[in-house]
């Protein structure tokens, strides 16, 4: 243990992480120690004579476990961006250590009696608005993770998270496993027709690193979204969009149908255990939108709005089909390639022509300057912050020349990396302590001709994803289980969302959009055609997001315990809102990570709730000019600051004035005529 890095500070600078140092076998042995010494913590806090008070019990809880925050998000992260099988089977050995050690702390009688003690007292403390949130948090973290329960279904509810952890991590790891078993080899220059240059010189790259002849797609999204867009082959487009489909539904060891319906069983079985009707309820009941009733309701109101738009969206697209390809029967894997077609004869704008004018560097350093005059934050990068992956960048960030935060910043996909893009965190912010935030993305890889040049779609999830990052390095509270995105999870996906909106706009798009050659700035030609852009196939765009809510709702519903077939499952929730006809080989709930290995259980319905949020305060920065650093000042005060410490319609209305208009939305996305 002398030598485990894991068990110590790091004498580091600003105490980052020192990755070189650090090996898997270091993970279970330290966490073990951090685990014993956080339950011995505790036991002091239980063995106090003195009356149960806000700083010797409250307080005294939350500054337990540090060590365990840290070194468990150092495992998961590395878990999803640099993993191994080594680090999957460190992973899979943590996971019921941690979700032991969490029920015995929500579990443990004599701790639930004290905090029990202040909350019902708490008139008689003087506390600040952030100290009450935090109370309240913990008491009802005690609660719904069972210290009500006698001791029989105390043990009860300790088998199912521990089941739960492991069948998660699981089905993460069949999904990446299945992801990465496939791959399109092309030794036939004529089957790339269609397919833009820099598409085709990675594929070259792949085949390179892979020793191979000709041209490798793969399922990574860089790979496999521009191949679908692009390629005209048709039964080529169809084979990669069946491999994409069937992850987690092959006849493999990879095969997630049984983990799903366990899943969801487990869930159910532990709300009903707390005294719910269903998973969805228990999740909801801490959210903005508080019951099913409510979310159903408000994607109903969303699917009256966005079906009518999405059905004449689809007649067109199905006449282009019959008149320009003689296609009779639009499948799936024609709907990319189909609406790009669309896209450049209505609009007369080609993804490949924006490419050139978006290279990584160049949309960087405009987003840090966008920033930079919004919230006063600088970037520097360091070359003495170690990072886990050579691709990987730390910078320095600063605000009123004052350190603020760390951020680790990787964009490319390689292998031990799965799929998409998301913001985390190595530490939280509390007082004293600045953050460490990392965002992960798998944009197009530089080749030995090209730079990273992005499409659009990349573009805007970079700023997305630097939304959350700066929810993250902007946060200002005293305690981190308030800090940051620990927030309703509809209300976390506003600070990115909002961010996209700088993307469609002349005065932010000249910052960043650059020849990536000649430096030249994005023609104004371009810009008006991006914001016009902006409108095309809301309708089913939005319809597939609804889809989406809804699947994830059923599954987490009183009824869900009545699933018996996933598929037959799926296809009766979804079918009604596709216009594609269904595919026997493919299954999307085998791979929906984010209700199944992510956070978004009874929770996906939040991305078109914050898209309201979103909307709604980005008209006030209309209002008042995009760059206005009195807006910029007051999200910041009243929401990236703040995160959790007070409800976020509070924190909402303090900036916006109002609450929240659904109108917005619609009026951004075009399904609704305006003035």
């Amino acid at each position: 243990m002398e030598n485990n890095p894991l068990v110590k500070p790091f004498y580091t600078p600003f105490e980052s992480a020192p990755f070189s140092i650090i090996r898997p076998e270091h993970f279970v042995p330290a966490l073990q120690d951090n685990i014993k010494i956080a339950l011995d913590e505790i036991d002091e806090i239980v063995s106090q004579n003195g009356t149960p008070t806000f700083e010797n019990t409250i307080e005294a809880l939350e500054n337990c476990g540090s060590f365990i925050g840290r070194n468990s998000s150092l495992l998961f992260n590395l878990n999803s961006a640099e993993t191994s099988e080594t680090l999957q089977n460190v992973t899979q050995q943590v996971a019921p250590l941690l979700t032991q050690f969490q029920n015995d702390v929500r579990l443990n009688t004599a701790l639930f009696e004290r905090i029990k003690k202040v909350y019902e007292n708490q008139e008689v403390f003087e506390l600040t608005i952030e100290q009450k949130t935090l109370l309240e948090k913990e008491y009802k973290g005690f609660v719904r993770n069972g210290a009500l329960l006698d001791e029989n279904n105390k043990a009860k509810l300790r088998s199912i998270d521990t089941e739960l952890a492991q069948l998660s991590l699981k089905f993460g790891e069949h999904v990446l496993a299945d992801t990465q078993a496939y791959m399109l080899q092309i030794t036939d220059s004529k089957e790339l027709n269609g397919l833009p240059e820099a598409v085709i010189e990675m594929a070259k790259s792949t085949a390179e690193e892979k020793k191979l002849e000709g041209w490798v797609f793969t399922l990574d999204y860089p790979s496999y979204v521009p191949f679908m867009t692009y390629a005209e082959n048709r039964d080529l487009r169809k084979e990669m969009s069946l491999a994409f489909g069937k992850r987690g539904f092959q006849n493999n060891a990879q095969n997630n149908e049984a983990i799903v319906l366990k899943i969801i069983h487990l869930r159910q079985q532990r709300a009903n255990l707390l005294g719910y009707e269903s998973h969805a309820a228990f999740v909801l009941e801490e959210r903005m939108a508080q019951s099913e009733e409510n979310v159903k309701s408000f994607l109903d109101q969303l699917l009256e709005k966005a079906y009518p738009a999405a059905s004449n969206e689809w007649q067109i697209l199905k006449e282009y089909a019959l008149e320009n390809y003689s296609l009779e029967k639009v499948e799936k894997w024609d709907t990319a390639f189909l609406a790009e077609k669309i896209k450049q004869r209505d609009y007369d704008l080609d993804e490949l022509e924006l490419k050139v004018y978006f290279p990584l560097e160049k949309v960087l350093n405009g987003l840090f300057s966008i920033v930079e005059d919004l919230y006063g934050l600088q970037f520097k990068k360091s070359t003495q912050i170690e990072t886990y992956h050579s691709e990987v960048d730390a910078y320095e960030v600063f605000k009123n020349s004052t350190f603020y935060a760390l951020l680790y910043t990787d964009f490319f996909p390689r292998s031990g990396k799965r799929n998409g893009a998301w913001m985390t965190k190595f530490r939280p912010q509390k007082k004293g302590q600045r953050p460490h935030i990392s965002i992960v993305c798998n944009f197009t890889r530089p080749t030995k001709k090209l730079p990273s040049l992005l499409t659009f779609q990349e573009v805007t999830t970079l700023f997305h994803e630097f939304g959350h990052a700066l929810h993250g390095i902007l946060a200002n509270t005293q305690y981190s289980s308030l800090s940051g995105t620990s927030v309703y999870w509809d209300f976390v996906e506003l600070p990115s969302q909002i961010m996209e909106n700088w993307c469609y706009h002349p005065d932010a798009l000249t910052r960043f959009g650059k020849h990536y050659q000649t430096d030249e700035l994005i023609p104004e030609e371009f810009i008006t055609k991006i914001k016009k852009v902006a409108f095309f196939h809301q309708g089913l765009q939005t319809l597939r997001q609804l889809s989406f809510g809804y699947l994830d709702l059923s599954y987490h519903s009183k009824n869900a315990p009545q699933i018996k077939n996933i598929k037959a499952h799926e296809v009766e929730q979804i079918t009604p809102l596709q216009f594609t006809p269904d595919s026997i080989e493919n299954c999307l709930s085998t791979s929906f990570s984010h209700i199944f290995q992510g956070g978004y259980a009874a929770g996906y319905y939040s991305y078109k709730w914050a898209e309201v949020l979103d909307a709604d305060a980005f008209e006030l920065f209309l209002e008042k000019g995009i760059f206005d650093s009195e807006t910029a000042q007051a999200f910041e005060t009243h929401i990236l600051s703040k995160g959790g410490t007070e409800h976020p319609m509070v924190l909402y209305k303090r900036f916006r004035g109002k609450e929240p208009d659904p109108g917005a939305l619609l009026r951004r996305a075009g399904l609704v005529k305006t003035n």
